[in-house]
């Protein structure tokens, strides 16, 4: 399928390209090929094969909420981090809070 220029610029316009005229010239072929492997692909394509976005089914994967835990001790959260004092997590200071 051979484009013209025209029909080059008319695809730039829509994308809101500016061109050269050798640009255009340069991309005619290259969008023709584009196109060309477009035209495959519907060939391809069998009617009673449905349409699909992803090759595997998605699903979430959540945690049953109704289970009921013990909480976290606050020895066993605080154990990690970088800076704790009292069983509290230090941050740094901010907006002129007083120690």
């Amino acid at each position: 399928m051979a484009l013209s220029d025209d029909d080059v610029r008319h695809v730039a316009r829509l994308a809101q390209l500016d061109l050269t005229d050798d640009e255009i010239t340069a991309l005619a072929p290259q969008l023709a090929e584009i196109l060309a492997y477009a035209e495959k692909v519907s060939e391809v394509a069998a009617a009673d094969v449905p349409p699909t976005s992803h090759p595997y089914p998605l699903r979430n994967v959540f945690r049953d909420d109704a289970i009921v835990a013990e909480p976290l001790s606050p020895e066993v959260v605080v154990a990690n981090a970088p800076d704790a004092e009292d069983l509290q997590f230090r941050v740094p200071k901010i907006m002129g809070e007083s120690s």
